[in-house]
């Protein structure tokens, strides 16, 4: 074996730097041939018959690669998940306040997750905290749909809601 790992008895497929194919060789001529143009052999494809390798500048190579897959990553858009929570005694004004702050939310592409905190002989009648769930959805269902449908979980009402994605 040579120090890059490379059997110099085995045959292998070569390309070159530009990708046209240079056949099938020894390894060792392949290394050469990479060592005459200051390149890198790089194996491609081990499990293939023969095993693929390719003459190329291997640094350059990372280089492009993790650049490639940063401007990836700063193209993609982070959802975030925001949270609102009502009351089980909130008023008409405060339940459209809250709204508003939820449309905000989602126009800029973010999830919302509206949760009610039940305290004392409220627990006893959760399904009043599920009807503003849905009377809180009535007021930002032009640009929300329902994730997850309000559920009741110990003392706590918990609804998601994700921004209409218009295509």
């Amino acid at each position: 074996m040579t120090n890059d790992g490379i059997a110099n008895h085995l045959d292998v497929r070569v390309k070159d730097e530009t990708g046209a194919m240079l056949g099938i060789m020894r390894a060792a001529q392949a290394k050469e041939l990479a060592d005459e143009r200051r390149l890198d052999l790089v194996m491609i494809t081990p499990n293939a018959q023969p095993p693929v390798c390719q003459i190329m500048d291997y640094g350059k190579y990372r280089f492009d690669a993790t650049k490639k897959a940063k401007d990836a990553q700063k193209n993609q858009k982070k959802t975030d998940i925001k949270e609102i929570r009502l009351s089980m005694t909130i008023d008409s004004g405060d339940l459209n306040t809250k709204a508003k702050q939820a449309n905000k939310f989602l126009s800029d592409g973010d999830k919302v997750k509206v949760s009610i905190r039940m305290r004392g002989r409220q627990q006893a009648r959760p399904q009043i905290g599920v009807d503003i769930m849905y009377s809180f959805y009535e007021t930002v269902k032009e640009i929300a749909t329902i994730d997850r449908k309000p559920s009741v979980d110990g003392r706590s009402i918990v609804m998601m809601l994700v921004p209409i994605v218009n295509k």
